[in-house]
C-alpha cells in the first residue's frame, strides 16, 4: 500500500483522510474502542451472569482479577512484536484471535469456564500498546502526546460505552425472540464477531509508518536488524525511566480500571443509588475520555514546549498528584453530593494523568517505542491486578463474614449487612490507593533526561522527522 504522504503528521487534522497518519489514527482509536468494548462487555451482565452460572462472591472478585491478569503478559509481548512485525499485522492477528474468546464466552456452562474465558479475553487489552506505538510513529514530537492521548482516550469510551451499548445488542437480540436469561450470551458473540471484522479492516486499510511497512523497509535497509532490536531491547530494560513509568501508569490506569470495575457497587452500597443509576453516573465519568486524556496529552506537548523533556515530566507528576489526593478524599465521604463532585474530579484527573504518561513514553528510547509501550502498558493492568486483589481480600472475606453473622435475621437483613460491610471495606481500599497514587507522583519526579536528549527533542520539533530518521537515530 503506498502512502500520500511520507512525512509525520506535524497536526491532528482529524479530517484530512488522504493522510496516512490521520487515517491510521481513526482506524487504530477505532479498532482500540472495539477491543475495549469486548473486554469489560460482560460487566452490565454480571448480575445475569452471577444468576445464570452461580458465581459466588469470591468468583465474582476472580473474573475481575482474571480479566486484568492475562493482559499484562500480553501487553509484554506485544510491545516486542510491534518493534519487529509492525502494529499493522500484530493488530490484525490480535483483533482475529482475540475474538475468539469473546465469542466463546457466550458458551460457558461452568464458573471454571467462564473464568477461563475472561482470562483469555484479557489478551485483547494489548491493543492500548498497538495503539500508541502506531501514533506515536505517525506523528511529529509536537503533536505526539496529543496525538497518543486522543486516540486511546476515544479508544477507551469502549470501557463506558459497553454499559450502554451492550445492553442495546441484547434488547435487539431479545426483539427476535431470544429469552432474556440468555440474551448476554448472544451479544458478546456478536461483540466477538465485530472484533474479527475489525482486523481485516485494519489489515487492507492501514500501513506501519508513513513510509510503508516494515517488511518493505527492512529490505530496502531502512530499518534496524534484528541484532540491534535485540540490544535496544536490552537497553529497554535497563533504563530505570522505563520502570518508574511502569509505576505511574499502575497509578493511572490501573486505578481506573479497578475503580470503575467495582464503582457500580460501591455507588449502591455507600449512597443507596439504584442499579440503573449508579451504571449511568459511571457510564458519563468513562465518557469522559472523549476530551480528559486528550487534555492530558495536550499539556504535556505545552509544558514540553515551554520547559523541554523535564517539562513534561512535572506535569505527569502534578496531575498524578491530584489525581491521588480526589481519590482519598472521595473514599471518606459519606455524602453523595460531595462524593460525585470528587469522583468527576479523579474522573477527569486519572485520565489526562494517562495521556500525560504517554507524552512522556516517546521520548525514552525511539529505536524501542514498541517495547518501552508494551512494559509501560502492563505497569497500568499490574495495578490493576494488586488493586484488585486488595479490595477482593478486604471486600470478599467482610461480605462472606457479614452474611454469615446475619443468616437467622431473614434475606432483607442479610443484603443490608452485606452491602454496608463491602461499602466499608471498598472505602478502605480507595483510601489505601489513594496514598499508592500520591507515592507514585512523587517517584516519577526522578525521571531525568540528558542534555543529548533534550536538544534533539527540540531540534525535531523544529523539524518533523520521516520514520527512516527515527529509526537510525
Amino acid at each position: 500500500m503506498k502512502t500520500t504522504n511520507a512525512q509525520k503528521a506535524t497536526s491532528l487534522k482529524l479530517l484530512d483522510f488522504k493522510s496516512m497518519p490521520i487515517r491510521t489514527f481513526w482506524i487504530t482509536s477505532i479498532a482500540f474502542f472495539i477491543c475495549f468494548f469486548a473486554w469489560f462487555g460482560i460487566v452490565p451482565f454480571m448480575p445475569d451472569v452471577v444468576k445464570d452460572l452461580g458465581l459466588s462472591p469470591a468468583q465474582k472478585w476472580n473474573s475481575i482479577i482474571l480479566a486484568v491478569t492475562g493482559t499484562v503478559f500480553a501487553r509484554l509481548a506485544i510491545g516486542k512484536l510491534c518493534d519487529r512485525y509492525g502494529p499493522r499485522l500484530c493488530y490484525t492477528y490480535l483483533l482475529i484471535l482475540g475474538a475468539v474468546p469473546v465469542i466463546l464466552i457466550g458458551f460457558v456452562q461452568t464458573p471454571l469456564q467462564f473464568l477461563i474465558c475472561r482470562l483469555f479475553i484479557g489478551f485483547i487489552g494489548a491493543s492500548f500498546v498497538i495503539t500508541q506505538f502506531h501514533t506515536s510513529i505517525m506523528f511529529a514530537p509536537n503533536i505526539v502526546g496529543t496525538a497518543n492521548a486522543t486516540s486511546a482516550g476515544w479508544g477507551n469510551l469502549g470501557g463506558g460505552a459497553n454499559r450502554l451499548g451492550m445492553p442495546l445488542i441484547a434488547a435487539a437480540v431479545v426483539s427476535f425472540g431470544v429469552a432474556d436469561e440468555v440474551a448476554w450470551r448472544y451479544s458478546m458473540i456478536i461483540a466477538g464477531m465485530v472484533a474479527m471484522l475489525m482486523g481485516l479492516v485494519y489489515y487492507f486499510f492501514t500501513q506501519d509508518t508513513p513510509e510503508g511497512n516494515f517488511a518493505e523497509l527492512k529490505k530496502s535497509g531502512k530499518m534496524p536488524t534484528l541484532k540491534k532490536d535485540e540490544v535496544a531491547f536490552a537497553t529497554v530494560l535497563k533504563d530505570y525511566r522505563v520502570w518508574i513509568l511502569f509505576l505511574v501508569y499502575a497509578a493511572c490506569f490501573g486505578m481506573e480500571l479497578t475503580v470503575y470495575g467495582t464503582m457500580d457497587d460501591y455507588l449502591q452500597n455507600t449512597f443507596g443509588l439504584s442499579r440503573s443509576t449508579a451504571g449511568n453516573l459511571v457510564l458519563s465519568f468513562a465518557l469522559m475520555n472523549i476530551f480528559a486524556r486528550t487534555l492530558g496529552g495536550f499539556f504535556g506537548d505545552r509544558f514540553g514546549k515551554l520547559k523541554g523533556l523535564r517539562g513534561r515530566v512535572l506535569f505527569l507528576a502534578l496531575i498524578l498528584s491530584i489525581e491521588g489526593v480526589v481519590l482519598t478524599i472521595f473514599s471518606t465521604t459519606t455524602s453523595v453530593a460531595i462524593g460525585i463532585l470528587f469522583l468527576i474530579a479523579f474522573s477527569l484527573s486519572v485520565q489526562m494523568a494517562e495521556g500525560a504518561t504517554f507524552s512522556v513514553v516517546p521520548f525514552i528510547n525511539k529505536k524501542a517505542i514498541g517495547s518501552i509501550s508494551g512494559i509501560v502498558g502492563a505497569g497500568g493492568n499490574v495495578g490493576a491486578f494488586l488493586a484488585a486483589m486488595l479490595l477482593k481480600s478486604q471486600a470478599a472475606v467482610a461480605e462472606t463474614n457479614a452474611l454469615a453473622n446475619n443468616a437467622l435475621l431473614g434475606e432483607e437483613a442479610m443484603k443490608a449487612a452485606q452491602s454496608a460491610a463491602a461499602a466499608s471495606a471498598v472505602s478502605g481500599g480507595y483510601f489505601a490507593i489513594g496514598l499508592f497514587v500520591v507515592f507514585a507522583a512523587l517517584i516519577s519526579l526522578t525521571i531525568r533526561f540528558s542534555p543529548a536528549e533534550e536538544h534533539a527533542s527540540i531540534q525535531e520539533t523544529k523539524k518533523p522527522l520521516t520514520p527512516q530518521m527515527a529509526f537510525d537515530k
